[in-house]
């Protein structure tokens, strides 16, 4: 396994923001992470498109340095309609919401 910063790949992701927004006609977006059980840890992001918010997040393992390493390539979907998973770009998690 790879493993990367955490700082690095938020940098990545943050520089992609825009593109992303005005791609995917987004209301807002921003970046998403969570702390799960044990080495589990998801970054994605957090986006608003009309009007309602979704959390688009990948599987990361954590190691004891804190460094990051995808788990797998597949993007979850949540949102208030529940949970969606594997999807495996950002144009399937975007057909799924605008459908």
């Amino acid at each position: 396994m790879d493993y990367i910063n955490r700082e690095t790949l938020l940098d990545q992701m943050n520089a992609q923001l825009k593109d992303m927004m005005e791609r995917y006609q987004l209301e807002d977006i921003g970046i998403y992470e969570e702390e799960g059980m044990g080495k589990d840890y998801y970054i994605g992001y957090t986006i608003r498109k009309n009007g309602k918010i979704y959390m688009l997040s990948m599987p990361y393992e954590k190691n004891g340095l804190g460094k990051l390493s995808l788990k797998n390539k597949e993007w979850t979907i949540q949102g208030e309609e529940g949970e969606a998973k594997v999807f495996h770009s950002l144009e399937d998690v975007f057909l799924k919401i605008d459908h």
